[in-house]
């Protein structure tokens, strides 16, 4: 009897043991992970960003990602809140063709634009329509994009992001004058 509580005794040390080893081992990665590690020759820190879908994604430091919210659809995507889009700016009136400089108005009303809204962050995102090629629309886009938020940032703009998605994401077909000027654009998604 008394040899069979000594291993009773034994197996609840050892569980205990155990146990506060398991508890112990996530402070440790917790310390590690919050180490900075070096992938491919650039600094890298763990984060948390929202996409424009309003979707929250988790990378690792070892590159792995994920979706932060459990709720999904069947087909596993996540179903997420969608951003505020707060503000389009049609690029004919704020840029000349083919460029990403920003008219003097434009940088005028787009001061006025971050000022005024209020929220705490901004994603940026360039469009265009599918006249060049896409390697063009891409680079174009991102311009853009950069463009405007460099004036958001002059104003104490929280900037969270910037896109250019080129001829990707069009608003309408692409199958005339009045709707290609409808897809050259720079959207901006209101961060609360």
């Amino acid at each position: 009897m008394i040899e069979l509580r000594l291993k009773g005794a034994l197996l609840l040390f050892a569980s205990l043991v155990a146990l506060a080893g398991g508890l112990l081992a996530p402070a440790h990665a917790q310390d590690a992970g919050t180490q900075q590690r070096t992938v491919i020759g650039e600094r890298y820190i763990p984060t948390i960003w929202v996409d424009p879908d309003g979707c929250e994604h988790w990378v690792m430091d070892d590159g792995a990602e994920g979706y932060m919210t459990p709720h999904v659809r069947r087909d596993g995507t996540p179903v997420c809140r969608r951003g505020n889009l707060c503000g389009t700016m049609p690029s004919d009136q704020f840029f000349a063709t083919d460029s990403y400089r920003i008219s003097a108005a434009g940088q005028q009303r787009l001061v006025e634009f971050f000022r005024t809204t209020g929220a705490s962050g901004y994603i940026v995102t360039g469009h265009t329509d599918s006249r060049a090629s896409d390697a063009y629309n891409l680079r174009l886009s991102k311009n853009r994009a950069n463009s405007v938020a460099r004036v958001g940032r002059s104003t104490g703009a929280r900037i969270v992001e910037i896109r250019g998605y080129g001829e990707r994401d069009p608003r309408v077909p692409n199958n005339s004058a009045a709707n290609m000027a409808q897809n050259r654009r720079v959207e901006i998604i209101c961060v609360n």
